[in-house]
């Protein structure tokens, strides 16, 4: 009786493929938004075919970037929240840590609006609109955050912000590594714009020297 053949190796060449794709993906979206799949596949290094294999049409590519993002997005958020911090402090580093996030992926939540539909960029972006919530139902009841408008709309309103600076990203009128937007993030919030960069320049010096301490 012959023995089966082992399916393992093609499968770990499958999931080298698809990440091979995605990545580019992310890449080339970046540069292009209309690129075709056809060309991302050259990009890809793969044939048509496996791209096809993979991802049947636009939207499934597109979709599958959503949920690669939507998992990173919640185990940023994870790694950012900071419960026992004072209010605009917690702000500031949330703000700072989910950034480079919100970079990586911000033509995908661009296209994601005509492709995928506003309903699912909101479903992607939920984990950090309740965290952020959180951060200002905190701040107010401490008296550090003006109370003109309920934590819930507040953090509507600091999201979209968000999504139109990194929309300024990718026409290349902004340049930024995430600190100016934690300061527009406070001063919204309802810091004055002094307080707000100085507690952005201290707790962005804290966490650059964690990072160096966990990498000793």
């Amino acid at each position: 009786m012959p023995k089966p053949v082992a399916r393992e190796p093609q499968r770990r060449n499958s999931r080298s493929n698809r990440a091979r794709i995605l990545a580019t993906a992310r890449r080339e979206l970046g540069r292009n938004p209309d690129i075709t799949l056809e060309e991302l596949a050259r990009a890809s290094g793969v044939v048509r075919r496996t791209l096809f294999g993979h991802f049947p049409g636009r939207v499934a590519l597109l979709e599958a970037l959503a949920e690669e993002a939507s998992g990173t997005l919640r185990s940023a958020v994870a790694a950012a929240v900071k419960p026992t911090e004072p209010a605009e402090r917690a702000l500031a580093h949330f703000t700072l840590t989910m950034w480079p996030v919100g970079d990586r992926y911000r033509m995908l939540l661009a296209l994601a609006r005509h492709d995928l539909g506003a309903e699912r960029v909101t479903e992607i972006l939920k984990p950090a609109r309740d965290e952020v919530t959180a951060i200002l139902e905190r701040g107010q009841r401490n008296g550090v955050f003006h109370t003109h408008l309920t934590p819930a709309v507040l953090s509507a309103g600091l999201e979209a912000m968000t999504v139109a600076l990194l929309e300024q990203v990718n026409t290349g009128a902004l340049e930024d590594d995430g600190t100016r937007v934690a300061v527009a993030m406070l001063i919204a919030a309802g810091l004055p714009e002094k307080q707000a960069r100085a507690v952005v320049d201290d707790v962005a010096s804290s966490m650059v020297t964690a990072e160096v301490a966990a990498d000793d």
